[in-house]
């Protein structure tokens, strides 16, 4: 198991994204990436809260209804440091891998992305308004990207429901090379889903992955572009 990770200001004068992982022995990990929402200051400590809460609670195993428990812990912790001033939010994606147990949940419009030998076999659907206009067919996947609504997040971290509504997945992987990318929305942006399949391919390891993408993505970014995060882990089966 390989893992590689990074996070970058962009062209904002603060980083409000967080990335954090916890290995339990050689075949066991849990990796998160959040957003935070809330300027001044406010998404950054929303979105370290929310991560160190996940990967502080984990217990080792790959369990959808605790990664799920992990995420309303996320969410209280967001929600205990929020103040009148700022009532910071953050988006969330987290992965728990244990030997061929995969196990992720998602918040927001944080994505989690699986290739299985290469190819794009899944892919978290944002909670966001340019979602659901995808699936009511006035959009396509791709025109989210760029579209007027897309930083309206209909669900996040720190908001007034409690419990929250959290989104989770699971999969037993069959034989082969697997490699998961979670990434904040200033990342997948700029980077299109067949481009990390390309570089995946190119790549000698998760870190060469996340170089690659990088490239393209400062290629394309304008010079007030956002806070962007990526997260890598490579396993065979």
């Amino acid at each position: 198991m390989q893992t590689a990770s990074y996070t970058d200001t962009g062209g904002r004068p603060g980083n409000e994204d967080a990335t954090r992982q916890v290995r339990r022995g050689e075949d066991a990990l849990c990796m998160v990436v959040a957003d935070g929402l809330g300027g001044h200051g406010g998404g950054a400590l929303a979105s370290a809260a929310a991560a160190d809460a996940i990967c502080n609670g984990w217990d080792g195993a790959a369990s959808p209804d605790g990664l799920k428990e992990l995420v309303q812990e996320a969410h209280r912790a967001v929600r205990a440091i929020q103040t009148p001033a700022c009532a910071m939010k953050s988006t969330v994606a987290a992965l728990e891998l244990v030997g061929n147990r995969a196990v992720w949940a998602h918040v927001g419009d944080s994505r989690l992305y699986r290739f299985q030998d290469g190819k794009l076999v899944f892919q978290t659907r944002d909670h966001s308004a340019s979602q659901i206009a995808v699936a009511m067919g006035d959009i396509t996947v791709d025109q989210i990207r760029f579209h007027e609504d897309r930083n309206r997040v209909l669900r996040a971290l720190g908001q007034a429901d409690d419990p929250l509504n959290v989104e989770t997945g699971e999969q037993t992987l069959p034989p082969g090379r697997h490699a998961f990318l979670l990434c904040s929305d200033g990342f997948w942006e700029y980077v299109l889903e067949k481009e990390m399949a390309a570089d995946l391919k190119s790549a000698a390891d998760p870190l060469d992955w996340l170089v690659r993408m990088r490239a393209r993505l400062s290629a394309r970014t304008p010079e007030d572009n956002d806070n962007n995060t990526a997260a890598a882990v490579w396993t065979e089966v």
